[in-house]
C-alpha cells in the first residue's frame, strides 16, 4: 500500500486557506480535497 500524505489549512474565514491550498496542490501534483467543514 502506497503512503499518504495530507496536507490541513486551519483558520479564521477570509484568510486565503483555500487559495494557498489549490496553488499548493496545483504546484506538487496533489489533488485538493474541500471538506466544506
Amino acid at each position: 500500500m502506497g503512503d499518504t500524505v495530507s496536507i490541513v489549512f486551519d483558520g479564521p474565514a477570509g484568510v486565503g486557506k483555500s487559495t494557498i491550498a489549490k496553488a499548493l496542490a496545483r504546484k506538487l501534483g496533489y489533488t485538493y480535497v474541500d471538506t466544506g467543514a
